[in-house]
């Protein structure tokens, strides 16, 4: 069972194996502080994201490479979105999103899917199901990610699916440790919808 699950880690360079279980702790660290909602997730998730830009770009991995150069520059937005403040108050606090929100939300999925699709075409890339998955992924998780910046508590919908899928794609990838995280990024999500659903339902 190890051998089936680790046996591509044998022909990856240490350095490289040892950035991705750096990139996984401080990824799921960034989604349990999301989870509580507590600003932290954005210093720690730059930590992760920023790691696996690199990890991704060595194993040409493009449209997860766009994904995690996004959550990038997200979670900077976010970080200062989240620190604003109004008459004492948070200008962001937990909410659900609007008819401008949806809106906003669809053209950003409509952009990132047609703009995944040229990258990998640009590349030659889309030759094998898995680039396919990876455009519907990367779309759900700018979107997720937009609307996480913008604290609407429907975000952690859009983990939940994307995160999901994403658990069999990394291990068919070659990312074992990537893949686990993934099962923790289901899991926790569905926790911090529900957690985020009952601080809406005391605000009400």
């Amino acid at each position: 069972m190890i051998e089936f699950l680790f046996a591509q880690y044998k022909d990856y360079p240490n350095y490289l194996i040892a950035l991705e279980l750096i990139a996984v702790v401080f990824g799921v660290i960034s989604v349990l502080f999301a989870r509580k909602n507590n600003i932290l997730v954005y210093p720690t998730g730059l930590v992760s994201t920023i790691l696996y830009v690199y990890i991704l770009f060595e194993f040409q991995l493009y449209g997860d490479l766009i994904i995690n150069f996004y959550y990038t520059i997200m979670s900077v937005l976010g970080w200062y979105l989240w620190s604003k403040t109004k008459d004492g108050a948070e200008e962001f606090p937990i909410s659900t999103i609007n008819q401008k929100d949806f809106l906003i939300s669809t053209l950003i999925f409509i952009i990132t899917l047609t703009f995944v699709v040229l990258v990998y075409h640009f590349f030659d890339k889309f030759t094998h199901w898995t680039a396919y998955v990876d455009a519907l992924t990367t779309g759900l998780f700018f979107v997720g990610m937009w609307l996480m910046a913008k604290r609407k508590i429907e975000n952690w919908i859009l983990w939940i699916i994307a995160d999901a899928i994403s658990i069999p794609l990394y291990f068919y990838k070659g990312l074992t440790f990537s893949s686990f995280q993934f099962i923790l990024f289901t899991i926790i999500a569905i926790l911090g919808y529900k957690e985020w659903k009952r601080f809406l339902q005391k605000t009400i």
